[in-house]
Parts: C-alpha cells; sequence; structure tokens
C-alpha cells in the first residue's frame, strides 16, 4: 500500500487538550511523525480542544461524570474529520472507544508511579497527623486514606502550576502527581518524591500516551504502526482488560501496574473501598502474549474476594 505523507498544503491535524502537558504529548507525538518520515513541521496542525473536564474545574471529577470527560469532545473531532489523531494520556481513556475508532498505537511509556509533592521536600512518611493532602484522583485518596486515615483530603484541580500555587496558598500541606506529567514538562520547579508501587500502586495505563484514529483510516493506520511501542501496548493490554473486566471508571479506586521479564508478564492489581478502610491486592504471571487474558483472570480473583457493595460510597 502507498503511504499518502501529510505536506504544508494538506496538514496532518492532531487533536489533543490544552492544557501543558497534554500539548507536551501532542508536540511529542509530532516530532516522532517528523522523524520518522522525515517531514517539516509545517506538515502538521495541533488542534486544541476544550473537554468537559477542562471547562469544570470546582467540582470533583466524579460530580460531573466517569472516565471520558476529557475525552469526548476531541473524540466527536476525530469522528467528524476534523481531525485525523487524537492523542490522550492513556489513564483517561474509557475501556471501550466509540464506534468507529480505535487505540492502537502507544508511545514508549514514561515513569508509570506517583509523585508525592511537598514544597518543603518532605516525603510521604514525613507527613505530621492530621495533615492537609489535596489529590482530585479517587484512588490516590482511597489508597491513602488506608494507610493514613488520620490524614484530611482535599479536592484538588489544575495542572502542576495550579496545584503548586495552591500548596503555597496553603490550600494543601502536599499533593500527588504523575512522575511521567513532570518528566515530560521537565517540571523541576516541583519538589517531588517518587514513590514506588510497592508504596502507591500506580493507576492502570499512567504514564502511556495512546493515540487513537479512526479505524477506516489505514493511511494513519500505516503512519502510527512507525511510532508503536510493542512493550508498552503488551503491558497496557493487560492493564486495561483488568480495568474492563473490573467496570472501573473514575468513581471506582482501581491501581493496576503491568511489567515485562522476557517472556513472561506480570501484573500487580489492586481495588479499594471508597473511604480507604479496605483494600485488596493480588498479582499474576504468565506468558507475555495472553496479557488480557490475565487481566481478566486477576480482575475475577479480586472480585471474589470483594462481594456485592464492595465499591459502594462510604
Amino acid at each position: 500500500m502507498t503511504v499518502i505523507l501529510p505536506t504544508p498544503a494538506r496538514t496532518f491535524k492532531i487533536g489533543t487538550r490544552g492544557s501543558p502537558l497534554a500539548l507536551a504529548q501532542a508536540h511529542e507525538t509530532r516530532q516522532l511523525l517528523m522523524t520518522a518520515f522525515d517531514l517539516p513541521i509545517e506538515a502538521f496542525e495541533i488542534v486544541v480542544i476544550m473537554t468537559q473536564g477542562d471547562r469544570v474545574q470546582d467540582r470533583a471529577l466524579k460530580e460531573i461524570g466517569g472516565k471520558g470527560l476529557f475525552t469526548r469532545e476531541i473524540e466527536d473531532q476525530l469522528l467528524d474529520g476534523s481531525i485525523d489523531i487524537a492523542v490522550h494520556s492513556t489513564k483517561d481513556m474509557p475501556v471501550e472507544q466509540p464506534d468507529g475508532l480505535i487505540l492502537d498505537c502507544y508511545l514508549p511509556r514514561e515513569n508509570p508511579c506517583d509523585a508525592f509533592v511537598q514544597l518543603s521536600g518532605g516525603t510521604l512518611k514525613d507527613l505530621p497527623q492530621g495533615a492537609t493532602v489535596g489529590t482530585s484522583s479517587l484512588r490516590r485518596k482511597a489508597q491513602l486514606l488506608h494507610h493514613r486515615p488520620d490524614l484530611n483530603i482535599v479536592e484538588f484541580r489544575g495542572n502542576v502550576q495550579t496545584r503548586l500555587k495552591k500548596l503555597k496558598d496553603g490550600v494543601a500541606d502536599a499533593t500527588f502527581l504523575a512522575m511521567a506529567g513532570l518528566n515530560r514538562l521537565d517540571a523541576t520547579d516541583a519538589p517531588r518524591t517518587e514513590i514506588s508501587p510497592e508504596e502507591m500502586l500506580p493507576a492502570v495505563a499512567q504514564g502511556a500516551i495512546g493515540i487513537e484514529r479512526r479505524l477506516d483510516d489505514t493511511n494513519t493506520q500505516t503512519l502510527l504502526a512507525a511510532l508503536h511501542d510493542v512493550p508498552t501496548g503488551q503491558r497496557l493490554a493487560a492493564e486495561r482488560a483488568f480495568l474492563a473486566a473490573l467496570d472501573g471508571s473514575c468513581e471506582t479506586p482501581i491501581a493496576g501496574l503491568a511489567t515485562l521479564d522476557g517472556d513472561t508478564l506480570r501484573l500487580r492489581g489492586e481495588i479499594l473501598r471508597t473511604d480507604g478502610s479496605e483494600a485488596l491486592s493480588d498479582e499474576i504471571s504468565g506468558p507475555i502474549a495472553q496479557g488480557a487474558a490475565l487481566g481478566e483472570a486477576l480482575a475475577a480473583r479480586l472480585l471474589a474476594r470483594a462481594g456485592d457493595g464492595f465499591f459502594d460510597w462510604k
């Protein structure tokens, strides 16, 4: 098949949110395409699209909907042909794409771990009794309360700079961010301590950039094949199957991380009650090719232990 390359006269449109991190991810995608096909920057157009999650900043995510808050408007423009691809933080992506779209290209995964951010440069273990921690993540809130029920958790949304300002204004003593985002933004002004997966298992697909396209766009499929990172795709196949089997959304505290060792995939998973009062974790290993099946099997194990009502709000 002959590949039709973008040109300055017929640009390749990359859809993205407008946050600094989202733009950095779109720029990374553009650069990889430029390098892979020896194309000029003028052959691409970055299209910024406002999503519901961006518009509503004064309410918790669970109050305005589940996963899809940061993707729906972008996917609408992808479906109607206004853009050629959509660049996402995969952890924000629903496990099922709208009819006509597919998520089958992943860039090499960045550090998937969480970062503890405190202006004094302290660590999570150093937090005094009753300290206030800001986070908009139900997973992080539940994990934190599971280990430290004494802490006060407040809603904390916004980009890196917004959250740092909130810390300076005394809204909270500390917060969490993703190591991947801090690395991609080269945010050296954010004092952080990396939290190991043993201490806090990260969100499913954290640190991975996913590129969505129209299912019938075979030309774009060929272009993206040059960017796809196979190991990242293998890890996310297991993690997202785990999430799908749990019916995961922004309203359920779920964590998961897959790692590769030779031909073996290891998947760790955790589910928590919304108030952090109980956490169930387990892990499974097997051939990489069986990643999706391993994710489903691990989810089934945890659901069997959890019983009815485990994810009910408390």
